[in-house]
């Protein structure tokens, strides 16, 4: 029995995969999300830059 949850909790896993790399093609298609993406991004690298000096 607890193979067949490790082979379910797998099989999860890998649909859940497809299904956050099928969002991010999305995401990355329309133009305004991926600019507050992008903005978004920068800030977190300004972030840790200052965490890191």
């Amino acid at each position: 029995m607890k193979g067949a949850v490790a082979i379910d909790d797998q099989k999860w896993k890998v649909e859940q995969d497809l299904r956050t790399l099928a969002e991010a093609e999305e995401i990355k298609k329309d133009s305004k999300r991926m600019a507050a993406v992008k903005a978004l991004a920068k800030q977190k690298i300004a972030d840790m830059q200052q965490i890191a000096k």
